[in-house]
């Protein structure tokens, strides 16, 4: 009996015939845990050499990884899960002419031409790799390892969860409550309620992505002082679905490059980690990663456009941190303030988790975290998962009256009311506020040109002393610099109409007809 008699036999001969037989037992499954993704063959292997524990601040890769099936790849697989042979013939010791099989590995050509194609209907298709069980739109929870085939996507569990029964009983959600509530969550420096609350709805937005089927806003995560406990807070998700901690990019286009890169990565979160402080986030390409569901964007080294599902948590934290642009009604914020000179000073053994830290890093503790919040999800789902109504977010609102919706049904307070403390930080919409106030003040409603406006903004010399009428207030170029007339003409079309506060900018044409003017409005309501 043949060594290789339990493997699944393939017999190849001529280069077009071995094509085809391989393309054809691909195609029907030669192949385990394989999988077609995007029209590529992909198949699922664990990651070796991860480190079991790891810092809250380091990245936590998930357990697989789905390698795109290339001729190398395809080659080791069939020499270990399949016996491709050849059929030969030679003459025996009798001069006669017998046959016999020689194993063999098909050309690199032969296994490129077999891959080529982007058809693979017989094959499951691989929708994506969850870290721990999410909702799938039924409203059931896919807690099974492995792969699912009512959503497509691969459960590689960062920790071993047992079973979480469908329908909890009223201790099991209690004691869940509590457990998140009073413990894991109760020594966090919150600046108000809503920043709990908000926070409760980003740990359990990667479990609930699949089922709200919404875009999810920008999570920043920022304190007054260092050693609030931020970085806890992202692992808190992170660890649990696979995080994946980048340096922040100041210039669009490097920015850009990062997220596209990152996007090629099997985690749930990506972070930006301990921006400077007072940063201010205001990209538009960050702005477009949000408000879109799938992201578009030419393969690095390559000539290929790339398009990849954008089923990420995108958060970001830092010290006193700002937003700006489009970014201020994207973006939903969690606030820390110790109000102490020394927030690493207090005392742990006060703490209803001492050293959460370090604990959060244990997976076990992380199984703790999860269970408990899955059977709250479950409870809520049990009741049909009620949605809040009248909460509007832009392009978010069916997350936020998901989210909303569960956390109303656990008694839990204040979500999305810190929405006007984003507007507070943010520093786009604090310039132009302060920019057309005292615009007003200096000029009422009289119309000027961009060239009038911008001589008024020249400061003066009395006594030898310059004096600044503006006090600072005239907007200022991304340089920090003074607006030569074009630009400033150009900046005050592109705000036309929007309100900043309690004034707006209108644009026009001078009496004569030959040149643009602008003046501010204000609003008496």
């Amino acid at each position: 009996m043949s060594e290789h008699a339990d493997k699944p036999q393939v017999r190849i001969g001529t280069g077009p015939e071995s094509i085809r037989v391989i393309k054809t037992a691909l195609g029907d499954g030669l192949l385990p845990d394989t999988y077609v993704s995007d029209g590529a063959l992909v198949h699922m292997e664990t990651v070796s050499g991860g480190l079991p524990s790891v810092a809250a601040d380091e990245d936590s890769p998930l357990p697989v990884s789905a390698s795109p099936l290339n001729p190398a790849v395809l080659a080791g697989l069939l020499a270990e899960h399949a016996h491709v042979y050849r059929t030969k013939t030679r003459k025996d010791e009798h001069g006669q002419l017998v046959t016999y099989e020689e194993e063999t590995t098909p050309s690199r050509e032969v296994l490129a031409s077999a891959l080529a194609g982007k058809t693979w209907p017989k094959l499951p298709p691989l929708r994506g790799i969850i870290g721990a069980p999410v909702l799938r739109r039924d409203g059931t929870l896919l807690q099974q390892p492995g792969y699912d085939p009512a959503t497509g996507l691969y459960l590689a569990s960062k920790v071993a969860l047992p079973p979480v029964p469908e329908a909890p009983t009223p201790e099991q959600v209690a004691k869940a409550r509590s457990f998140l509530l009073d413990r894991f969550l109760s020594d966090f420096p919150w600046a108000g309620p809503a920043d709990r609350a908000n926070y409760i709805a980003l740990l359990a937005t990667p479990i609930l992505r699949h089922f709200t089927r919404s875009l999810t806003p920008f999570a920043l995560i920022d304190a007054t002082m260092p050693s609030s406990g931020k970085t806890i807070l992202t692992a808190g998700p992170g660890m649990l679905y696979g995080q994946r901690i980048i340096p922040w990019a100041y210039a669009d286009e490097e920015l850009r490059k990062s997220i596209t890169a990152v996007l090629a990565e099997q985690v749930g979160v990506v972070i930006w980690d301990n921006l400077a402080e007072g940063t201010v986030i205001d990209s538009a390409i960050l702005a477009q990663l949000v408000t879109t569901g799938v992201w578009s964007d030419r393969q690095l080294g390559a000539s290929r456009t790339l398009a990849t599902v954008n089923d990420r948590l995108w958060m970001a934290t830092g010290n006193n941190l700002q937003v700006g642009g489009d970014m201020a009604s994207r973006t939903v914020r969690v606030h820390l303030d110790p109000n102490m000179p020394r927030p690493e000073q207090r005392d742990q053994a006060k703490f209803g988790i001492p050293h959460l830290d370090q604990w959060i890093t244990v997976p076990r503790n992380q199984l703790t975290v999860l269970w408990h919040l899955l059977v709250l999800v479950l409870d809520w789902t049990r009741q049909g998962a009620p949605r809040v109504a009248g909460v509007s977010m832009r392009q978010f609102t069916p997350w936020a009256q998901y989210l909303g919706g569960f956390l109303a049904h656990h008694g839990i307070d204040g979500f999305l009311t810190n929405a006007g403390s984003v507007r507070e930080i943010d520093e786009d919409e604090t310039r132009w506020r302060a920019f057309l106030t005292t615009w007003h003040e200096r000029h009422g409603g009289r119309p000027m040109t961009a060239a009038d406006l911008r001589k008024d903004a020249e400061p003066t010399q009395l006594g030898g002393v310059e004096d600044d009428a503006w006090d600072g207030q005239f907007i200022v170029t991304g340089t920090g610099r003074l607006p030569n007339p074009l630009q400033l003409g150009r900046l005050l079309t592109g705000q036309a109409g929007r309100w900043r506060g309690e004034h707006v900018v209108r644009a026009g044409k001078s009496e004569r007809g030959d040149r643009a003017v602008f003046w501010v409005e204000q609003h008496h309501g």
